[in-house]
């Protein structure tokens, strides 16, 4: 029913920038809470900021002033602008939207975000 594909990452040095972007397939998108994770080696996976359908945004602590996530539903695609990279945002980002009703969500399949010097 719903198709995310993620693209934008790569690797970049400490203090670099970096665009996120994820293309959603179907007709469920406007009315949709979008939200992008991360999930680093030896960790669970987290949070790391959601827009609703109104474009009300949130984001984890630690990517707070350096992170932004928006919304451009004529395209039916969410972007993650990440700036000020540091080595510990290195992790496997991945999409998720959630249609509220009926009670599932979708993912895509990830992409790497490498920071290093």
């Amino acid at each position: 029913q719903v198709q995310l594909v993620e693209s934008g990452g790569g690797s970049v040095q400490p203090g670099g920038s970096l665009r996120l972007s994820c293309a959603a397939s179907g007709s469920i998108f406007r009315t949709s809470t979008m939200g992008w994770y991360r999930r680093a080696p030896g960790k669970q996976r987290e949070l790391v900021a959601s827009i609703t359908s109104a474009s009300s945004t949130n984001y984890a602590d630690s990517v707070k002033g350096r992170f932004t996530i928006s919304r451009d539903d004529a395209k039916s695609t969410v972007y993650l602008q990440m700036s000020s990279l540091k080595p510990e945002d290195t992790a496997v980002y991945y999409c998720n939207l959630d249609p509220g009703r009926p009670r599932r969500t979708y993912w895509g399949s990830g992409t790497q975000v490498t920071v290093s010097s």
